[in-house]
């Protein structure tokens, strides 16, 4: 009855209408008219047969006015100022009516809808004149609808869900124009004509990929909306009738010149601009200064390249978040859509000053990735996270993958554009660690009740009871592993050990502690098997018989390993790495406030004697034992100038290179390898460039923070 009654309405006032034109129009032109008029509620009510539509139309219209097109999400460092990226279906960025010129909103009623503070929705005589014109033109050349009736069809269409409310709401069909009539006039009763302008401002497309008025003036002149003046605002009011034919960017500016210029004519004509102002707009050029906005981490600018790798990270955290929707589809399609302001923990001054150490430490023809994550104990927020690549989906300027069977398939390399997460937390396997694994080992047998000072006899090679298979050494089928250098021949405490990184020292130790306690600690802070053949020996049935676990054979990655040693350095605390700080909706609610995912792994005695032998390494020295004369990476506390710890690690061959460092406030994993060959070698020369990256990350990282001092264990982990 509702229907049948609005019909009746809307039919009696466009009879009114059409008779009160009825001297513009001849005599055929008005029989032709009255009788259009007269049958289109008819034709309406049967285009509106379909129960499916009219219910699917129905259930869209009981929130319109609630209805809220997609948004742009932005995302932005730690500092909350530096934009990273942002992720949109739609380019489009709500703004209040008060931030768009005046001007703006005069240009947009004078083009699409000169009586829209006159008429309740619909614009009867707009109605009569379109279908007197369409009528007597034989084909549709007008379309009368107002700016309400266009905000309702762009609302319908951005709650549509189904196939079905999409063709519902986009048939072309007389019942979806008068349903629209009617919508757009309940509407009116509860909307002011100002909420109704702000809504319809930011909805329309003004084509060139900008959605709403915000990214009309970004896109288009890379301003703000209350800053355009009077030629601009026509020339973006004059678009939205045909966004493709008036886009002055994508053709020669003509027909966008002539549309601005009617658009300014009818400004004059209405009385919101004088006649000079007309003149003299229409005789300024269109002069634009276009943007280019990035997307889902891609097509950033010169300084935000640096951010992309830990932007993709940030995408594939969001989708394991189940407070931003059911499944990882439904959580990146909110992503994309739901105008979130995201602050991450990323420190911008961290992340330039490794950026800057990576492209300087490593030319940029090399096929050998460079990287390194930072992040911060007892939080896990990741803060630095850079490597010598460019985050990008165009490969048409990389050389042949480094691997022989794949580039001989012609595939490309992954230098010096790859979207591939090098540096963890997206599906790729990572890389052999080597000597940085000695520190599960160790933990595992400090936690068994084995002291700091454990005195094992270290030959340049060692036979162990492993077999050969868990290992590359033979020695009549067992693992024998041996030492870089003869210096590292005597005996070694876990001082002297992982400082001096003794392999046959490890190997013996592993086996008295047992290889499953050493992979399970592992996993305990964090590690996971990204192959078949890593989950394998770690599985129940093999883990203690992987003895060459000790020496870092299993593949990991940066982030895994900044979360490892970031554990030690919490005291035992781990931390699940994180990339946000918190995130929030459109409305201004704070939708996620990424609280640290703390556990205790390990005890408080047990880190801290880790973290006293990890002192050696780095030539800050130990606090309850020698570190037996020197160390494999003595430069790293001179140059950071404050209490470090950590571990360096290389693999067979010198396949790929590794450092790990620590303080008590922030850790660091530095690594290099070929990701598309893991058996090119880096060569034993680059083994301080990840050593030099960590120590860049950790100085800028630390920069303006206080000297914190490592606790020693008690003395009770010492003998």
């Amino acid at each position: 009855m509702g229907w049948t009654k609005a019909y009746h309405g809307l039919r009696e006032r466009l009879i009114k209408a059409a008779l009160g034109i009825r001297s513009l129009l001849k005599v055929g032109a008005i029989g032709g008219l009255m009788a259009a008029v007269m049958v289109f509620p008819l034709v309406a009510t049967g285009g509106l047969s379909a129960k499916a539509g009219v219910e699917a139309v129905d259930k869209l219209s009981a929130k319109l006015g609630d209805a809220t097109p997609p948004q742009t999400t932005y995302v932005y460092a730690s500092d909350g100022t530096t934009l990273l990226s942002q992720f949109y279906d739609e380019f489009r960025r709500n703004v209040p009516l008060d931030e768009v010129a005046p001007v703006m909103q005069q240009a947009i009623v004078s083009a699409e809808d000169s009586r829209f503070y006159q008429h309740h929705g619909v614009d009867y005589r707009g109605v009569a004149r379109a279908m007197v014109a369409n009528n007597s033109g034989g084909q549709v050349s007008q379309g009368a609808s107002t700016l309400t009736m266009q905000y309702v069809r762009g609302a319908l269409r951005s709650n549509a869900k189904t196939n079905e409310e999409v063709l519902a709401v986009t048939e072309q069909t007389p019942s979806r124009k008068l349903r629209e009539m009617r919508l757009a006039t309940s509407l009116e009763q509860r909307m002011t004509k100002k909420e109704i302008l702000e809504a319809y401002l930011n909805q329309v497309y003004f084509g060139h990929r900008a959605y709403g008025i915000f990214a009309a003036s970004y896109v288009y002149f890379s301003k703000s909306p209350d800053d355009l003046t009077l030629p601009q605002a026509a020339m973006l009011a004059g678009l939205v009738q045909a966004p493709s034919a008036y886009d002055p960017a994508a053709t020669n500016t003509k027909d966008a010149t002539k549309r601005r210029n009617w658009v300014i004519g009818r400004m004059a004509k209405l009385g919101y601009i004088t006649h000079k102002e007309a003149r003299d707009s229409t005789r300024t050029p269109i002069k634009l200064h276009l943007s280019h906005p990035s997307n889902a981490c891609i097509d950033v600018g010169k300084k935000a390249r640096r951010y992309g790798f830990f932007c993709d990270y940030v995408r594939h955290w969001w989708r394991t978040q189940p407070q931003f929707g059911k499944t990882p589809r439904d959580r990146e399609n909110n992503l994309r859509r739901g105008g979130y302001t995201i602050i991450t923990s990323i420190d911008p001054h961290a992340q330039k000053a490794l950026q800057k150490n990576i492209d300087a430490s490593e030319s940029r023809d090399s096929r050998h990735a460079l990287g390194a994550v930072a992040l911060e104990p007892g939080t896990g927020r990741i803060k630095a996270m850079a490597v010598n690549r460019t985050f990008s989906l165009d490969q048409g300027g990389n050389g042949p993958s480094a691997d022989p069977m794949a580039a001989a398939r012609g595939m490309k390399g992954n230098y010096p554009n790859t979207v591939n997460a090098l540096l963890g937390g997206g599906g790729v396997s990572g890389y052999q660690a080597g000597s940085t694994f000695k520190m599960f080992t160790m933990l595992a047998a400090l936690e068994k009740g084995m002291p700091l000072s454990t005195d094992i006899y270290a030959p340049h090679q060692v036979a162990t009871h492993y077999p050969v298979a868990s290992g590359p050494a033979s020695c009549g089928g067992q693992w024998c592993p041996s030492n870089a250098s003869g210096a590292m021949t005597g005996n070694q405490t876990m001082w002297s050990g992982f400082g001096k990184s003794v392999n046959t020292y490890f190997a013996q130790l592993i086996e008295r502690v047992g290889a499953a306690r050493a992979v399970h600690m592992a996993e305990r802070l964090g590690l996971k098997w990204h192959n078949q053949s890593d989950a394998f020996y770690a599985s129940k049935k093999h883990a203690n018989g992987w003895g060459a676990f000790t020496l870092g054979v299993a593949d990991t990655t940066p982030l895994e390993m900044a979360g490892a040693y970031a554990t030690v350095a919490a005291e035992g605390m781990y931390c699940e790495p994180t990339p946000v700080l918190k995130a929030i909706d459109q409305h201004g609610k704070e939708m996620a406030k990424a609280a640290p995912d703390c556990h205790r792994a390990v005890s408080k005695k047990v880190a801290r004697a880790a973290t006293d032998a990890a002192r050696c390494p780095t030539g800050y020295g130990a606090a309850r034992g020698s570190c037996g004369g020197w160390s494999t990476a003595s430069s790293v506390y001179g140059q950071l100038g404050r209490p470090v710890a950590g571990k360096t690690g290389t693999t067979d061959s010198d396949r790929a290179a590794w450092f790990v460092g620590f303080t008590p406030q922030l850790a660091a994993a530095g690594f290099m390898s070929d990701p598309d060959n893991p058996f090119d070698p880096v060569g034993e020369g680059n083994s301080q460039k990840p050593i030099s990256a960590v120590v860049a990350a950790l100085k800028a990282g630390l920069k303006g923070q206080p000297v914190e001092k490592f606790t020693p264990p008690p003395y009770s982990m010492v003998h």
